[in-house]
């Protein structure tokens, strides 16, 4: 008996997360016949869990200068043609709202599974097909279509769009899939690295970190040429929070990350007129006003200062020197917690192969790879969404 003939469509995308969902709508609506192939049970589940459930889906600032590559400038052309403002356009059209919280991130009113739904609803909207507990076992390409050879049947189509993402958060199902194809079809691979993601430490960091795990404290976190200010929370392995899950996507293996506790305060100048106005009051009680009173004994004794100490009887040097010290803190993180947690992975299919305006392989005709497998990786706070839709967008124009 002969095998069945492959399934024949205008487009197949791989992928069923927020770029191959979104790319599959927009080709469907533009008449072409799509169909979305996915190996996990549920579509776009890194979706679902963003944002703690509430999907912080873009970014008002969002700018080329706010995403990490190779290429800066790779990701303007997309970036421009299809804004945060054009997407909530769209959930506007399907009821949903919005509200922005802080730094340009918006977040989704009536949470995640809304977003899910409407692109769910855009795909259906399209008449494009979506299917699910789909393994993809084999690409090949001959004779302009590309073959693909899943757990459920062969597909065919003369276009082709990679948006199975990268590697980060392997319990939901990532994968490097859509390396091996593109190194396939001879596109280089940005080395990649967990981004997003909180440090590690070992030693006398970790017991003292481990030792206040649920503290948080404002700061101002740099490394690798960025800095960020905004929370950092101390874990029972190292440090999370904002500014540091920012700045892990610019730091490398062995470099240190400078802290600088409390930026927007004088923490010297508010110690002495502590000390003029209570100088009976101890040094600890006086920095239980600027730090959680945990985090005020630990510095006290990474500095091996006396909690009990008056203020009075210590000299204006020794406040400078320790306000110093918490502007100036250097750490050395042993590590990441990498692709386990991380929230997006950095580096990927090498845009110098890639249209910047239409996200097709400068290889293969027909090819193209959007959204978090391709080399930008955006800051934390929605960038990385509105990646997601610009990329799809300026592939589903292309195979349109």
């Amino acid at each position: 008996m002969s095998a069945a003939p492959p399934l024949e469509y205008d487009a197949i995308v791989l992928g069923a997360g927020a770029a191959g969902l979104f790319c599959g709508a927009r080709m469907g609506q533009a008449g072409q016949r799509v169909v979305v192939l996915d190996h996990a049970a549920k579509p776009a589940e890194k979706v679902r869990i963003s944002g703690g459930g509430r999907c912080n889906f873009t970014n008002l600032e969002t700018a080329a200068n706010r995403f990490i590559s190779q290429n800066p400038h790779f990701a303007k052309s997309a970036l421009a043609r299809y804004t945060p403002w054009d997407f909530t356009s769209l959930m506007a059209a399907h009821g949903l709202t919005w509200h922005e919280k802080t730094l340009g991130q918006l977040f989704c009113d009536q949470k995640s599974g809304a977003i899910i739904q409407m692109l769910l609803d855009e795909l259906e909207k399209g008449q494009g097909e979506l299917r699910l507990e789909t393994k993809i076992e084999a690409v090949t390409h001959a004779a302009g279509r590309f073959r693909v050879e899943t757990s459920g049947a062969t597909f065919s189509t003369p276009k082709l769009v990679v948006a199975t993402g990268g590697l980060s958060i392997p319990k939901m199902g990532a994968t490097g899939l859509a390396y091996d194809i593109a190194r396939q079809f001879g596109h280089d691979i940005v080395p990649t690295r967990a981004a997003l993601v909180p440090f590690v430490f070992t030693g006398a960091d970790h017991e003292d970190f481990a030792s206040i795990s649920g503290v948080a404290c404002d700061v101002r976190a740099a490394a690798g040429g960025a800095a960020f200010e905004e929370a950092m929370l101390f874990t029972h392995r190292g440090l999370s929070g904002p500014a540091i899950l920012q700045v892990s996507s610019y730091w490398q293996p062995g470099e240190a990350v400078a802290l600088t506790l409390l930026p927007d305060t004088d923490i010297a100048g508010q110690l002495k007129e502590t000390k003029q106005d209570r100088p009976m009051q101890t040094l600890a009680t006086a920095l239980e006003g600027l730090f959680a009173k945990r985090l005020a004994e630990l510095i006290l004794r990474r500095e091996g200062l006396a909690p009990a100490a008056r203020l009075a009887d210590l000299s204006h040097a020794t406040l400078e020197g320790l306000a110093a010290a918490l502007t100036s803190w250097q750490v050395r993180p042993a590590g990441t917690e990498g692709y386990r947690t991380a929230e997006v992975t950095a580096g990927g299919v090498d845009t110098a192969g890639l249209s910047s305006r239409t996200m097709e392989s400068r290889h293969v005709p027909g090819l193209h790879f959007i959204g978090e497998c391709v080399d930008v990786t955006g800051w934390l706070g929605g960038y990385n969404f509105q990646w997601a839709w610009a990329s799809a967008a300026a592939a589903a124009e292309r195979v349109s």
